[in-house]
């Protein structure tokens, strides 16, 4: 199939699953064509069965602010036109499912239906959707789609009873590449591990945008307690509104020398590996591919039990499970089985076969494509 993506192509988890789709639909024969106003961070332009299309947006002055979505809409059409796209699939509602509308209504001027499909990701539904401001509009938005899947049950029903749309909405995880994705040998993994800590030393790990939601100052509050009882570094892979009040937080400690602030990472299958434990105290989760990520890697996760997180991680047998904000528990549970190798070893083993068994790409992926055929099939018997 020739399949187009749009995405927002920064470090947030739409734009992460959505990259990671395209390369694995790539990787299966498709032709993917992605559409958005820059490159998805994690492609390197030189992979096969990809191709990438700026979408230009004017700066007349007239315009306070850049109208994006009109010229992604007009940019849609014009790929799906030139290179005969069978679909497009946008991920996140807001701007994407209304941009891929305009495009399909485009088309069928030319006599032509361009079915699109939207993924609910989370705060497109959770929080900007449910703003009065767009509420209508992300509703017709997903009302119009050929086609809506969501990353968790939990995310679908909140789509259902909030925006009381019309149509079905099929439930297709978040995967990860369990190739790429992998626990590394011994050898291998305590050379990585010597770049931030000592012999003998933990490593914790967190990953994420750093935006309030991620609540990135409560793992500082963890690992402060954590260090305490246990020899242990912590690494901060991301960037965003919070760090700078976590690099705070953490002078204020004293233990500033035993947190790595890393920044944005395009690689890190590289450094989740290194790591013991990932913590992930967010405020919502609409899934938790950060935490699913590090269970692939054998790295077992402390989170909040909210959103979608529970029907990832079983508490006491692949994580541990806190309410948000329980600071005390979370230690305490990061210094238990830091402390037991026997405990933590068969929760470690436990995750990786989560991931193994259930999230694979090669499990889901084919799902995607089973849904884009039925999309793609129904779209056919439409008259225009």
């Amino acid at each position: 199939m020739k399949i187009g993506i749009t995405c927002y192509p920064t470090y947030g988890g739409s734009g992460v699953v959505a990259t990671e789709l395209g390369i694995e639909l790539a990787a299966n024969g498709h032709e993917v064509h992605f559409i958005t106003y820059s490159q998805p961070f994690r492609l390197t332009g030189r992979e096969h069965g990809i191709f990438y299309h700026e979408v230009p947006v004017s700066n007349y002055p007239l315009f306070e602010y850049p109208p994006y979505d009109l010229a992604l809409a007009t940019r849609m059409s014009e790929v799906a036109a030139y290179y005969q796209l069978d679909l497009l699939h946008v991920h996140y509602a807001i701007p994407h499912s209304i941009s891929a509308y305009l495009a399909r209504q485009m088309l069928a001027e030319r006599h032509r239906r361009l079915p699109f499909v939207t993924t609910l990701h989370g705060t497109d539904i959770t929080l900007v959707g449910l703003d009065h401001s767009y509420l209508p509009i992300t509703r017709f938005g997903i009302d119009q789609s050929d086609g809506v899947t969501a990353i968790s049950s939990y995310l679908r029903e909140q789509t259902l009873q909030q925006f009381k749309v019309k149509g079905e909405i099929e439930v297709i995880p978040n995967f990860v590449n369990c190739d790429v994705y992998t626990p590394l040998s011994a050898e291998v993994r305590e050379a990585g591990r010597a770049q931030f800590a000592e012999p003998g030393e933990k490593i914790l790990v967190h990953l994420s945008n750093f935006r309030p939601v991620k609540r990135a100052v409560d793992v500082v509050k963890v690992f402060t307690e954590v260090v305490k009882q246990v020899p242990a570094k912590l690494l901060m892979v991301g960037d965003g509104p919070d760090r700078s009040q976590a690099e705070w937080l953490a002078r204020r400690a004293g233990i500033q020398d035993r947190i790595h602030f890393m920044g944005k990472q395009a690689s890190v299958n590289d450094l989740l590996p290194l790591a013991d434990l990932m913590v992930m105290p967010s405020e919502m989760e609409s899934f938790g591919l950060a935490a699913l990520e590090a269970m692939a890697c054998r790295v077992v996760p402390i989170a909040t039990a909210v959103g979608g997180v529970p029907e990832l991680v079983q508490d006491g047998e692949n994580g541990r499970l806190f309410d948000v904000g329980d600071i005390d528990g979370m230690a305490s549970a990061a210094i238990d089985l830091l402390s037991d190798d026997t405990k933590y070893a068969a929760m470690a083993a436990a995750a990786r076969k989560t991931a193994q068994q259930r999230y694979c790409a090669s499990k889901i992926i084919p799902l995607y494509e089973k849904y884009y055929e039925r999309v793609v099939e129904r779209a056919a018997g439409v008259t225009i």
